[in-house]
């Protein structure tokens, strides 16, 4: 059993911790990044932590700095009773937050998706807006609104449900003219192509599980824009092969720079045919708007 000492020593260090959480995840709050690490109902919940820790790390100290050494104790967790496994066992949680703390808060770029590997194709081709499938009815219903648009205005808030329906109705949407954004990523070096994806990260609960999504864009020349820049794409949709598969690309009529959005990641959505209705009213018609430019 450990002395009252070491035990007092352990409580202060874990209550350091315990603040020091409760302080990163303010600051993340604070500085309005929670959303690059947790979905936006995460967050919510999330910014909440910050005050149980706080009570915990102030109970711990309470007991560390006033507790009576007879009703100290280790409750049957047997401490390490080196320096080196101290040091070693509370690392794995300051090293983390010493990272948090020092690094910049940014979106995940084309480094994650390199290493993940960008998905180009959502779902698989089925005949034009008919379903077999009761739970693939919204893409059938979805890509219905979608082809009656002159304009396919992409909204982030269900871009993943946007091109799962293009992609699994491909044929009738050759020739449509799209607009979306998102940021850059180049095509492996050893493909010799001009073209490139244009990519958001998918998070389903934090950045842990992100996947990124993608459409490949075909800029017409060489453009000289470095990868991670974020950009509004305007073409028009084609089928192309690209290893043994059949993908939807985008011939790009123009490529223009954005700045970053406030939430640079895409989530999934409960209803997306009720989503799109409700942006479209909130965007005063986005896509007629687009297509009178």
């Amino acid at each position: 059993m450990n002395d009252s000492r070491s035990i007092r020593m352990h409580y202060t260090l874990r209550a350091f911790i315990l603040l020091s959480f409760a302080l990163y995840i303010g600051h993340l709050a604070q500085q309005d990044t929670l959303h690059y690490y947790v979905t936006p109902k995460l967050a919510s919940l999330v910014k909440l932590c910050p005050i149980p820790l706080a009570a915990m790390a102030f109970s711990l100290t309470i007991q560390a700095l006033f507790g009576k050494s007879s009703a100290l104790c280790n409750c049957d967790q047997h401490l390490p009773r080196s320096g080196l496994r101290s040091i070693t066992l509370y690392s794995l949680f300051l090293f983390p937050l010493l990272l948090g703390f020092l690094l910049p808060d940014r979106a995940l770029g084309s480094v994650a998706a390199s290493k993940k590997g960008v998905s180009l194709t959502y779902v698989a081709s089925e005949q034009k807006f008919i379903s077999s499938d009761s739970y693939q009815e919204e893409f059938a219903e979805l890509a219905r609104i979608l082809y009656e648009q002159p304009v396919i205005s992409v909204y982030p808030e269900i871009f993943s449900e946007t091109f799962g329906a293009i992609d699994r109705y491909k044929q009738p949407f050759e020739g449509k003219e799209i607009i979306v954004s998102g940021f850059l990523y180049p095509n492996e070096p050893e493909s010799h192509d001009k073209s490139f994806t244009l990519s958001r990260f998918l998070v389903q609960c934090c950045t842990a599980d992100a996947t990124p999504f993608g459409i490949m864009v075909d800029p017409g020349t060489q453009i000289s824009l470095p990868a991670d820049t974020w950009i509004e794409v305007r073409g028009k949709l084609h089928i192309v092969q690209y290893k043994g598969q059949e993908i939807m690309q985008i011939s790009a009529v123009s490529i223009t720079p954005i700045s970053q959005p406030p939430t640079p990641y895409i989530y999934t959505s409960p209803d997306s045919v009720e989503a799109w209705y409700q942006l479209e009213k909130s965007s005063g018609g986005a896509s007629e708007q687009a297509s009178a430019k």
